[in-house]
């Protein structure tokens, strides 16, 4: 009985002794695992869906395993709301194994600009908290967060209407020009239709106009729309309507007083 006790005794010791051993090692192994996150990009897909891909570097030069490797992402605004959620999942990263992850989060790029209209025309960020959990040895968990922030170029920023110029059309109406100006920021072309209507000083509309177009991302537009007005009720000040159809976005109106 002596006997028996003694060896189970030696075999609790040896058993703690490892375990501490194996969890040293395996702490001790952290240091051994390096993360690089890269430079966050922004795609659009063909049903018109913003995709944010986050590339992340991971070497595990570790004793052990890492198991259960969890990465999960919030984009939100910066007012802290969030806009999307994405999660990446690999089971095992083997020791002296280098693997490299594409995170991708997708957003509706339709919701996403009619929810948060300032994107449109201001320049911004999108902030974006990384967070990973993963199992040391496939046993200890771990984890570690990060945030980041992705710039966010507005479609139509500094966008303007110039100095309204008209001339006689006929007896009754004037011909008038509008100037219309913007950069596209955007990291996509921005296609579609701007809609102008103009009224007077007592808020009567005098008429209406459109023009179609096409500005490719990083391209300054300069254009303008026609619109025909009576020349009675014309005053010299009032107020135009802007209103934006595009695949991606429609807003509208926006009111620009004039005179």
């Amino acid at each position: 009985m002596r006997i028996s006790i003694r060896m189970i005794g030696l075999a609790t010791t040896l058993f703690w002794v490892f375990l501490i051993a194996f969890s040293i090692t395996a702490v001790y192994s952290v240091k051994d695992l390096h993360f690089d996150f890269g430079d966050p990009q922004m795609s659009m897909t063909a049903d018109n869906k913003v995709v944010f891909s986050l590339p992340i570097s991971i070497v595990n030069r570790g004793f052990y395993n890492i198991g259960f490797f969890n990465i999960t992402t919030e984009i939100s605004d910066e007012e802290g709301l969030v806009l999307a959620r994405g999660l990446t999942f690999t089971p095992v990263i083997k020791r002296n194994n280098k693997v490299i992850i594409n995170h991708n989060v997708t957003i509706d790029v339709y919701d996403l600009l009619q929810n948060h209209q300032d994107y449109l025309f201001s320049d911004g960020e999108l902030r974006m908290c990384a967070s990973a959990s993963m199992r040391l040895a496939e046993l200890i968990p771990v984890q570690a967060s990060t945030n980041l922030s992705m710039p966010w170029g507005a479609p139509l920023y500094n966008f303007l209407l110039g100095e309204l110029n008209y001339t006689a059309f006929n007896i009754t109406h004037f011909r008038a020009l509008v100037p219309v100006s913007f950069e596209n920021h955007a990291f996509f072309d921005v296609v579609g239709n701007i809609q102008l209507r103009i009224f007077n000083s007592t808020s009567v509309l005098l008429g209406d106009g459109e023009t179609v177009i096409e500005v490719s991302q990083g391209a300054l537009y300069n254009g303008f729309v026609e619109l025909y007005v009576p020349i009675a009720e014309m005053t010299e000040s009032g107020y135009f309507e802007a209103s934006f159809l595009t695949p991606l976005f429609d807003y509208g109106p926006l009111v620009i007083p004039f005179g």
